[in-house]
């Protein structure tokens, strides 16, 4: 049609009949249906039992099944059971092991493409979602409701084995897995298994050597940039959160929960084999390797091992020379920040452990425990030579040495050799030599 508006043209002649106009008309295209209030706005559904709210009825009823715990879709490879069963799909990806989503800006691969595409916000650093309570910025909307949730105190999902309570379903669902001991995803490097895949995906980056995120003032570099965040509080020294008890501050809100345990006493773990117990779960597991003697961490430069991967690197900063925490008081540095808050309580002199035998006072809960051993009489250190028993590791070193003969420690005046320290240094007394010569040097390694 040329122009709608336009006259209707005239008949060609007069037998012909003037052609009537008709207007054509089509179905209106259905539209999806919602329902509005009075003033317009979209009706907003609140579930109540959690308070979250959605649009549209029927995504209302499909979230109140996490809260009736009704779970008919089964994994039949580890048994783990979901609310719908598109959940119970997107879960079976994880024991295929196809990853079909990959990053090109650091390689880390995705079962999902949501997933994958909030993945990739890491990388830009684009936070839209900001929280209006105490600013911290989200690259999800979702992040940002879970992270309010901590503000209100809401906490609507429960254990029923030991009471403990979380904002979400999802946190419940990993914290139960620590009462059934299942742990469904399995490093297929070495062996270690885990209670969720995202505990999985960080431990792979120990394997990887691709370590992306850099830190900007010391150089080392991490596989996930939570990780980096994590250690720059190092630098910062920022701790906002501070303990009600005690005034110890942490930076972050973990840190501050665990450290609140020590005062509350409760420790749920405990040791099958000597009835150590724990706080954490994660604790009493280092602790069994004490048992088993399992040390997987091997040093490449003096083949040390160590139980923990945590404590190898630790122990390789002693090959490295590198030092980077130093005291301001007197200059002194340390490869480790907790062993320069360790020294940095010399120079405080505070003494807050106290013995309750005694009375004698210590700065840190370690000197008390090794102190304590001596009111108690117990020895479990023992000399596989002549039997001799110590209470520390340290005492029976030192015997040792008066097994093996070796005469580390030399007088300056007469050139008589000890084998202890301190018996140089009461030898030389008997010369009454100044004290610059009362400082003896050892020949070799003590």
């Amino acid at each position: 049609m040329d122009d709608i508006n336009q006259k209707h043209p005239a008949p060609a002649s007069k037998d012909e009949p003037a052609a009537i106009p008709v207007e054509k008309t089509f179905p209106a295209m259905k539209q999806p249906r919602r329902r509005k209030r009075a003033n317009g706005e979209e009706r907003s559904l609140s579930c109540d039992l959690c308070g979250k709210t959605f649009t549209q009825r029927c995504n209302l009823k499909s979230h109140q099944l996490v809260h009736t715990k009704f779970k008919a879709f089964n994994c039949d490879l580890c048994g783990m059971s979901f609310t719908h069963s598109s959940n119970l799909k997107r879960h079976q990806l994880i024991h295929t092991g196809v990853k079909p989503f990959s990053c090109d800006q650091c390689g880390k691969t995705f079962t999902q493409i949501f997933h994958f595409k909030s993945h990739q916000l890491i990388h830009t650093g684009v936070k839209p979602f900001s929280c209006d309570q105490c600013g911290k910025t989200f690259t999800r909307i979702g992040g940002l409701k879970t992270h309010q949730l901590i503000h209100t105190g809401v906490k609507p999902f429960r254990c029923d084995q030991c009471g403990k309570t979380f904002t979400q379903s999802s946190n419940l669902k990993t914290h139960q897995l620590i009462h059934t001991g299942v742990k469904p995803f399995r490093c297929d490097q070495c062996g270690k298994s885990f209670q969720d895949r995202d505990h999985l995906e960080r431990h792979q980056g120990v394997h990887s050597e691709v370590k992306p995120f850099t830190c900007d003032q010391c150089g080392k570099a991490f596989t996930e940039i939570g990780n980096l965040k994590v250690h720059q509080l190092i630098h910062s020294g920022d701790k906002p959160l501070t303990c009600d008890q005690c005034g110890k501050a942490f930076a972050y809100v973990g840190n501050l929960k665990r450290h609140q345990l020590i005062h509350s006493g409760d420790k749920p773990f405990s040791c099958e084999q000597c009835g150590k117990s724990f706080t954490h779960i994660a604790a009493l597991k280092s602790h069994q390797l004490i048992h088993s003697g399992t040390k997987q961490f091997v040093c490449g430069d003096c083949g040390k091992a160590y139980i923990e991967i945590e404590r190898l690197k630790a122990h390789q900063l002693i090959h490295s020379g590198d030092k980077p925490f130093s005291c301001e008081q007197c200059g002194k540095s340390f490869t480790q920040k907790a062993h320069l808050k360790t020294h940095q309580l010399i120079h405080s002199g505070a003494k807050q452990f106290v013995c309750g035998q005694c009375g004698k006072a210590f700065t840190h809960m370690t000197g008390l425990k090794s102190h304590q051993l001596t009111h108690s009489g117990v020895k479990s250190f023992k000399c596989g030579q002549c039997g001799k028993a110590f209470t520390h590791m340290t005492g029976l070193k030192s015997h040792q040495l008066t097994h093996s003969g070796v005469t580390s420690f030399k007088c300056g005046h007469c050139g008589k050799s000890f084998i202890h320290k301190t018996n140089l240094l009461r030898h030389q007394k008997t010369h009454k030599v100044s004290s610059c010569e009362k400082s003896g040097r050892p020949m070799g390694h003590y």
